[in-house]
C-alpha cells in the first residue's frame, strides 16, 4: 500500500470513528497532494508525497515557534498534535549519530574540504537522507564536520 492510499484508508477510519481532528488533518494534506497532482496532470509518487508531509511539518514547527512566542497555548497544543499525527506518515527518522555517519561518508566521496564546499556537499548529501532527517540538523552536522 503506497503513501496515498494509506492516507485515503486513515481518513475513511477517521470519518468512521468520528475524529474530527485526524480528518481535518488528513483532508488539508490531501487537497495539497490534489492540488499538485492536478497540476503535474499526473498522480503523485511516494518521494513526492513524503515531500509535501514533510513541508506541512515544517510549516507547523514554524507556526509553532510563533505560537509560543505569542503565548497562545490553544494553538499550540493543537500545532503539536497536527505535527505528531503527520510524523507518523514519515519513516523512521535518523539519530543524529547515524548522521554524522553518512555525512562523513558523503564529505569522503566529495572531497569536500572547507565551508565554502557546503553546497556539494548538501546536495549529495540530501537525497540520501530525503524524508528521514530534518534539513537543519543535516546542516548543522555538516557544519561541524567542515
Amino acid at each position: 500500500m503506497n503513501l496515498s492510499e494509506r492516507l485515503n484508508e486513515d481518513m475513511k477510519q477517521a470519518m468512521k470513528s468520528k475524529d474530527k481532528f485526524k480528518l481535518s488533518t488528513i483532508r488539508m494534506v490531501r487537497s495539497t497532494i490534489k492540488n499538485l497532482e492536478i497540476d503535474l496532470k499526473r498522480s503523485l509518487d511516494d518521494s513526492e508525497v513524503l515531500d509535501i508531509i514533510s513541508r506541512e511539518i515544517k510549516q507547523r514547527k514554524d507556526a509553532l515557534q510563533e505560537f509560543d512566542k505569542a503565548g497562545r497555548d490553544d494553538l499550540a497544543s493543537e500545532a503539536k498534535a497536527e505535527i505528531e499525527l503527520l510524523s507518523s506518515y514519515l519513516p523512521e527518522q535518523l539519530t543524529e549519530e547515524e548522521i554524522k555517519v553518512i555525512v562523513q561518508q558523503t564529505i569522503q566521496e566529495t572531497g569536500a574540504s572547507s565551508k565554502a564546499e557546503m553546497g556539494k556537499v548538501m546536495s549529495a548529501l540530501m537525497p540520501k537522507v530525503k524524508g528521514r532527517a530534518d534539513g537543519k540538523l543535516v546542516n548543522q552536522v555538516v557544519q561541524q564536520f567542515l
